[in-house]
């Protein structure tokens, strides 16, 4: 069966009131190398399908959602069952909305895009020409890329026939030395690979390896310090994911004003920081529409299909919006603003790259990339996690010396309020969650005065 010949099915199934149903069509390709040798590839295919239902209960709606593999009609008659019994078992649903009705994607009928392996058709060439570079200069190389496109049709009793096709793809790549004492790491995200560069990439990972040819010790203290932007999208993403409206009413995250109520309308980073989310933002574009599979703090599955737009989070160091559904905007009196699966974070003053903060800075540090980010105190932001395959040393605006890593803690917050500088914009790939959750930022480079190395860690 097509993707919509199960939404329609599964919708025809339903003894439920309302019911809405979510198929997700997904092909992928990968190559994953190791000592510059190219060691597996693979291609697959999957679909899958939620439905909610939705039945009358006492004075409300209550809902319930089942999900699981489907590409048979029986398979999706399945899950219509178990969703239509999880709603009549369910009491009435705190968060119950008029379903979105009345819509359909001018693409609706079409069918599901593929990617396959040839995607790599211009990229698996030129890696081998870096392994074959990186083994006469004694470096290995390990890395992985992937692509994938996912094609969401979501439809409803309501009415809703929506269609979009998401393509992600990401390119990661660890150096390191011929005895293994050093490494070095790049990671990129991307649409289609055309805009993917492995020789170049090679070529920044040879630099940082003969940074690291001298190396000294530094204790733990507070660095002039300059993260990259690949290590801006790691924080930028626990920022937004933090920043869901009804934890902040509640008083439980640093967007509150305590005891009840939010920080919106207040300046909570320096004058100048814009954070943002939009569906057509360019090199980042995204679902323009809520897919909810089961409501939760911030988003609600009666929200299903709701149109999105672009949403400013941050204004001009002001808090514009917070992450919310229709029912947690009822409580806020703010309007809803849904989450947007991308994320891009510009400052008036960016300009240059990372070269160019490192020129500027006479003495600090250069972190390539954070690990292990986890979550200390919600009230304030504060994460701890630890630095990898590369910490710099910087000297009168020149990279002297490789340094030990480090374990830092740090509000993402307090930082957009502290740095002294920062770079252009440019697309992002975060390292901790860009491969599995969150690929689609874009985010500038930038240099924090007095960033906290909390203590020496033995990691490579």
């Amino acid at each position: 069966m097509s993707p919509q010949d199960l939404v329609e099915h599964a919708l025809a199934s339903s003894t439920a009131d309302d019911c809405v149903v979510i198929v997700r069509d997904t092909t992928s390709a990968n190559l994953r190398w190791a000592n510059n040798t190219l060691t597996t590839n693979g291609q697959m295919t999957s679909r899958s399908a939620t439905v909610v239902s939705f039945v009358a209960a006492g004075d409300g709606v209550a809902a319930g959602s089942t999900g699981g593999s489907a590409t048979t009609a029986d398979e999706i008659a399945e899950i219509v069952r178990a969703a239509d019994a999880a709603a009549r078992a369910a009491g009435p649903a705190d968060d119950a909305n008029p379903l979105v009705s009345d819509r359909t994607s001018p693409d609706w009928a079409d069918p599901a895009v593929p990617t396959d392996i040839t995607v790599y058709d211009d990229v698996a060439p030129a890696l081998g020409d870096a392994f074959g570079r990186a083994g006469a200069a004694g470096r290995l190389l390990y890395g992985f890329v992937d692509h994938s496109v996912t094609t969401t049709f979501l439809g409803s009793s309501t009415g809703l026939r929506l269609r979009h096709a998401q393509p992600t793809g990401h390119f990661a790549c660890t150096a390191k030395s011929s005895d293994l004492t050093t490494s070095a790491w790049l990671g990129a995200a991307t649409t289609d690979f055309s805009d993917i560069d492995p020789l170049a990439l090679d070529d920044e990972l040879a630099r940082r390896l003969a940074w690291a040819e001298r190396r000294i010790d530094l204790p733990a203290g507070r660095y002039d310090t300059i993260l990259p932007p690949t290590a801006i999208a790691d924080l930028m993403v626990d920022t937004y994911w933090y920043a869901g409206a009804r934890d902040a009413w509640e008083g439980q995250s640093v967007y509150s004003q305590r005891p009840t109520g939010t920080r919106i309308g207040q300046q909570v980073t320096a004058p100048g920081v814009n954070l943002v989310s939009d569906p057509a933002g360019d090199g980042v574009a995204c679902s323009p529409f809520s897919v909810v599979a089961a409501s939760d703090s911030n988003s609600s599955v009666f929200d299903n299909g709701l149109p999105l737009g672009r949403t400013e989070w941050i204004r001009d160091g002001e808090l514009a919006a917070l992450v919310q559904s229709r029912h947690t905007a009822a409580m806020t009196q703010q309007p809803a603003t849904p989450y947007v699966d991308n994320l891009v974070l510009t400052v008036d003053s960016g300009a240059g790259t990372i070269d160019d903060l490192v020129a500027g800075t006479e003495r600090g540090l250069l972190v390539t990339s954070l690990w292990y980010i986890r979550m200390v105190d919600p009230q304030s932001l504060l994460l701890t996690g630890l630095t990898r395959d590369g910490v710099y040393l910087i000297d009168n605006g020149e990279i002297t010396a490789a340094v030990n890593n480090f374990r830092w803690n740090e509000s993402p917050i307090d930082l957009l309020n502290r740095f002294s500088h920062a770079s252009t914009t440019v697309r992002s790939f975060s390292r901790e969650w860009g491969a599995d959750y969150f690929p689609r930022t874009a985010t500038p480079a930038l240099r924090i005065p007095d960033f906290n190395m909390s203590s020496v860690s033995q990691a490579l």
